[in-house]
């Protein structure tokens, strides 16, 4: 009886309407296949329990007696995202909800500290004392990024995987997008959340991106697809807004990846900070210009007067996955990033990623070694042939094929579609509303499993995000009321 009611409620698992019901199949299955008691037991050889449930007690206890100034120096000093190696992936290959009870009662006593720390009024630790802790914390601390890859009409994808982390309320602040990802990055990061919903409505996007060229059009622009076309699908989605315009409209920081167009250049990540006045519109343009496919792109931006004007001149740009689909380091080095969460659709890359799951939670074997050779060999053999080409013709082309092969494609949590040899034939097509809709659900399935570790995993950091912001009102509002006095204080 047992197993024909797990078998009939994995069923019910894959036919779930929406995460709520995915949910409350999946932790019935949890009780049903024994997860729910590994949950319940502390112990496990994959990290490190008794300093978690040490910690746990310390930080309940002085939380309890109201000891801000003690609490917060522990926190300073001893809180870490992957303490005890709580956040390791073989933690969350076990149930299909969560993980050890331990880790989320650990992780939710932090997060009321913090809360406690900042809500509280403290005789000896006051408001610039709050104001200090919490921004060298948090930036001891780091934060999580979603990076969406390019996969021309496969990135829809990664429109389900937003819905589903925007209806949980767990979509990072960090997005960055190469090729197809910055078309969905860049659509998000010009909206509000309040705005976000009406995109995964029926005709909330335009998606009608691509027109093929004629034999001659094509053969005289070197490109199969109309870029005139595109760019108008793009200023429909996104408007003329620059970087920083985004930034100051949405607070979300939205990163482009665009790669050269000629010798001499290196691949650009675009943003609020590296690029604050270049247009949105043009950059993501620019990280769709699949050599071939769409001619390359000269960038624009807003000069001081306001007024849309070439962005370096003479220089073109061309798709940002030749030289980082997913830029972790850039990212990291500008916005204190150390956690990614990745939507990965790149049709040569898709195939792959269950493998690499499978390794992050510690089940090697002899295939993951043997890709991993083959992979180290063929970029050891392309920067071999590249030394003894022309650097302007073969050896250039090598270079870029080179740049694709070392790429790092996975990140902390990935989020990836079932391949599919129909949608890889579709990849440059217009899709209909029912393709979208069956993008967006098949986004949205494969985000939910990874919804209670995403949750886990960056709780933390989202808390220190939701303190700062307080603190920077409060902070404000204090401003605010002195003025008046200050005021008062100069007439005299």
């Amino acid at each position: 009886m047992s197993r024909k009611l797990i078998a009939q409620r994995i069923q019910d698992l894959d036919n779930a309407a929406d995460y709520r019901s995915w949910r409350e199949i999946a932790l019935e299955l949890d009780r049903l296949e024994g997860a729910e008691d590994w949950k319940q037991d502390d112990t496990s050889d994959d990290y490190d329990y008794l300093l978690i449930r040490e910690r746990l007690t310390a930080l309940r206890r002085l939380r309890q007696a109201g000891d801000a100034r003690q609490l917060a120096f522990d926190l300073y000093e001893g809180l870490h995202g992957n303490l005890g190696n709580m956040s390791n992936p073989a933690l969350y290959g076990i149930a299909r909800v969560g993980t050890k009870r331990l880790i989320e009662e650990y992780i939710a006593e932090v997060t009321r500290c913090l809360d406690f720390v900042c809500a509280g009024d403290f005789p000896d630790f006051g408001f610039e004392d709050k104001i200090q802790f919490f921004k060298r914390t948090a930036m001891a601390f780091g934060r999580s990024a979603l990076l969406l890859s390019g996969g021309g009409t496969l990135g829809l994808f990664h429109l389900g995987v937003i819905k589903a982390l925007h209806e949980a309320q767990l979509l990072p602040r960090v997005i960055s997008g190469s090729s197809a990802g910055s078309i969905i990055a860049a659509t998000v990061g010009t909206r509000l959340d309040e705005e976000i919903d009406a995109l995964f409505q029926p005709g909330g996007l335009d998606l009608d991106a691509f027109r093929a060229l004629g034999l001659r059009e094509a053969l005289k622009g070197g490109a199969m697809m109309d870029g005139a076309q595109l760019e108008r699908c793009l200023a429909a989605n996104i408007g003329d807004r620059s970087f920083v315009e985004a930034f100051d409209y949405s607070k979300r920081i939205i990163c482009v990846t665009v790669s050269p167009a000629e010798p001499h250049q290196q691949g650009r990540l675009l943003n609020y900070l590296t690029a604050p006045h270049v247009i949105l519109r043009r950059a993501v343009l620019a990280s769709c210009a699949v050599p071939g496919v769409f001619p390359p792109v000269a960038l624009q931006a807003r000069d001081y007067e306001g007024q849309i004007v070439p962005y370096m001149p003479g220089k073109r740009w061309i798709d940002g996955t030749l030289s980082a689909d997913l830029p972790m380091l850039r990212i990291a080095r500008l916005h204190n990033v150390n956690h990614y969460i990745v939507s990965q659709t790149n049709p040569h890359i898709v195939p792959f990623m269950a493998r690499i799951d499978r390794e992050q939670q510690g089940r090697r074997g002899v295939v993951p070694l043997a890709a991993e050779l083959v992979k180290s060999g063929g970029s050891g053999a392309l920067s071999l042939a590249r030394k003894h080409l022309d650097p302007y013709g073969s050896g250039r082309v090598l270079g870029k094929i080179d740049n694709v092969v070392r790429q790092r494609y996975s990140g902390d949590i990935n989020i990836y579609p079932r391949s599919t040899p129909r949608r890889v034939l579709r990849t440059f097509t217009n899709p209909t509303p029912e393709d979208i809709q069956r993008y967006v659900r098949s986004g949205e399935r494969a985000t939910w499993p990874k919804l209670e570790r995403i949750r886990n995993q960056t709780r933390i950091s989202r808390t220190f995000e939701d303190c700062l912001r307080l603190l920077k009102a409060r902070e404000h509002e204090l401003l605010q009321q002195r003025r008046p006095v200050l005021r008062r204080v100069a007439s005299r």
